[in-house]
């Protein structure tokens, strides 16, 4: 599908492929996507660290481990998790995990310093987000219906996966490159030698496009702070 999406001050055309089987039984699911060019990714950034420190206390002051469960837009995942068959007790949405973490006087992990930063976007907005690779993405992605027996290497696992079929994946033309939407495969993910991303806002049915919209929006913002780079329009 093609759409044209503001975010802040950019106008980003969108051209995201969802299949008519997954669009059929899921009307309302939506992302944005924005394309990040130019970049310069280091292992770490002391004013990145700095940052962390202000956005943790932030977190800790607006919520409680009690109170979190009930944030609209994780109650919107879960749901989601469950329709998809995927437990959220034990897979938990990626921004209510990382947000966990801190309430529970831990840091979250350091990977770089664009992951680093579109995490912190990701928990300020309570919204999903993927990055992927742009060098190693292979024609058009597109979003659809696993089938049975295909192969996935998720980012941390020793081995790949051998899906059963039904989950919701993203794919280009070469290979599965995230399970939707709480792990990114291996190897396409951001490292040290990315130079252009592709960031995905993931919604689900619940969360709002103006929500999707200031996820990204807050991501990009963040990436560009502390990596340079600048958005394609």
């Amino acid at each position: 599908m093609s759409e044209e999406v503001r975010i802040g001050f950019l106008v980003i055309i969108l051209n995201l492929k969802i299949a008519e089987s997954l669009a059929n039984r899921f009307p309302d699911l939506r992302v944005q996507v924005i394309e990040i060019n130019g970049l310069r990714v280091a292992l770490e950034d002391p004013g990145l660290e700095e940052f962390k420190t202000q956005v943790f206390a932030d977190l800790r002051n607006k919520y409680t481990l009690e109170s979190l469960k009930d944030q609209p837009a994780f109650r919107s995942y879960r749901d989601f998790f469950w329709k998809v068959g995927v437990d959220p007790t034990k897979t938990r949405p990626a921004a209510e995990a990382l947000i966990r973490r801190v309430l529970g006087g831990r840091t979250i992990p350091r990977i770089n310093t664009a992951v680093d930063a579109y995490n912190l976007g990701s928990m300020t907005t309570c919204v999903a987000l993927a990055a992927f690779d742009l060098d190693r993405i292979d024609g058009d992605v597109t979003m659809r219906f696993a089938d049975g027996g295909e192969a996935f290497h998720g980012i941390g696992m020793d081995k790949s996966a051998v899906l059963a079929g039904g989950e919701v994946v993203m794919a280009d033309n070469s290979r599965l490159i995230a399970v939707y939407p709480y792990r990114d495969a291996d190897y396409s993910k951001i490292d040290l030698q990315t130079t252009a991303m592709m960031l995905v806002s993931c919604g689900v049915p619940g969360v709002s496009l103006g929500l999707l919209g200031e996820a990204a929006d807050r991501a990009c913002e963040f990436v560009t702070r502390f990596c340079d780079g600048k958005t394609s329009n």
